[in-house]
Order: structure tokens, then sequence, then C-alpha cells
């Protein structure tokens, strides 16, 4: 099965497609984990995208598509993969297309996980990471700490990143629905788009998501 995940940052794509990946036994290709692999094998892919992001630009599209191609031709996504953070834009989806029809490929379906934007806003800004261990996460909301401000793992002191506050939050919310969101009318075009809530717990929503695949 070949299938794309779209959503809007803190719609829980990354925790969702591993979970996916593994019940489908398909590979979660990330565009994180896409530019970070052929960085560190030194690829001629790779060297290019260090380039422009060491200058501070943006990856051009026919890098990421590359690595994007170089990857779903390798033998363990044979029986399909679930793309997720790319194609990021129609651009992007259009290049997909050609990609897979010379493969002889096509997709199977565009999962669109849905998610209020005051929702997303409250998911991410509530965000509270240990400044000792970043690996130790808390949320105001959703998993407090047992004394404000302080890790209940090791005491270290949480806090804020730049990047969950609200304002930032906000502002890639409207690169999301500028860039991002139109795939899901160019995929709804070709009958592709099978939207689904990722709201509730996170089997939950996964079993939403199967059952809506199998559909």
């Amino acid at each position: 099965m070949r299938i794309v995940l779209v959503g809007p940052p803190g719609a829980g794509k990354g925790t969702q497609a591993a979970f996916l990946a593994k019940n489908l036994d398909i590979p979660h290709i990330s565009t994180g984990d896409l530019f970070r692999a052929n960085i560190s094998q030194g690829t001629e892919l790779g060297l290019k995208a260090k380039a422009f992001m060491d200058a501070g630009d943006l990856v051009p599209d026919e890098v990421t598509i590359g690595m994007a191609k170089d990857r779903m031709e390798q033998d363990d996504a044979v029986n399909g993969f679930l793309l997720d953070g790319f194609p990021r834009n129609v651009a992007q989806a259009e290049a997909l297309d050609v990609v897979l029809k010379a493969e002889d490929m096509q997709l199977d379906a565009v999962l669109d996980l849905e998610v209020p934007e005051d929702e997303v806003v409250k998911r991410i800004a509530g965000r509270r990471i240990c400044r000792n261990d970043s690996s130790h996460v808390f949320h105001v909301s959703y998993n407090a700490p047992k004394s404000e401000g302080v890790c209940d793992v090791c005491g270290g002191e949480l806090y804020q990143r730049d990047d969950d506050s609200e304002e930032t939050v906000r502002r890639r919310l409207e690169v999301y629905h500028t860039q991002t969101e139109p795939i899901i009318d160019y995929y709804r075009a070709q009958n592709l788009v099978v939207t689904i809530s990722a709201l509730g717990k996170v089997d939950e929503v996964t079993a939403r998501a199967m059952d809506a695949l199998k559909k």
C-alpha cells in the first residue's frame, strides 16, 4: 500500500506514521529522515541539501524529490511505503506523480489528519521541555508535571521552546494553509483523499485510520 500522510503541525503525523507503517508492514519515509540519512552518508543529494541548509536557504524541490525517489526504490519499499512530510506542496505532488508513473506505481490513499486550529495551538504551545534532557517532555494540559516548571524525572527546569510559542505555531499554520493544504484538493480530484479526525488517544486515531484505509 502506498500512502501519503498529510495534516497540520501538531496533528500527530509522526506518531501515527510510525504506528501505521508498523501495522501495514511498510517503511515510514519522512522528509527529516531522508535529509539526515543523505547528509550523514555524504550522498550527492545530501551534499547539495547541506549546502542549501548551511546557507540558511530552503532545499529545492528537485533535491527533495530525488531523495524520495531513491528511497522509494529500495527493496523494503517494494510492497509500499508511507510518505510523511512529502509532498509538501502541489509542485512536489505533481513531481511525485511523474516519478510513480515512470516506475509503474500509483498511490492508494492520501490520509488527511484533521485537527481544529485551536487544538493545534493548544497541543504545541502547551509543550514544556526539560533543560537537562530534551527527551523529558510534558504538557501543561495533557501531561502536567507534579510541580509547575519542574521535571518529574530529574528535577530540571521546564521551558517552552521558541518554536512552540503561540505566535510561531500560528505562523506555521499559515504556511501549512498556504503551501501544503492545497495538495488535499489536488489529490481529492484523483479520489484519493481519506479524511479522519486526529482527536483522541493515539491508539484510537490509529484504529480510525486503519479502518478508513481498509475501506
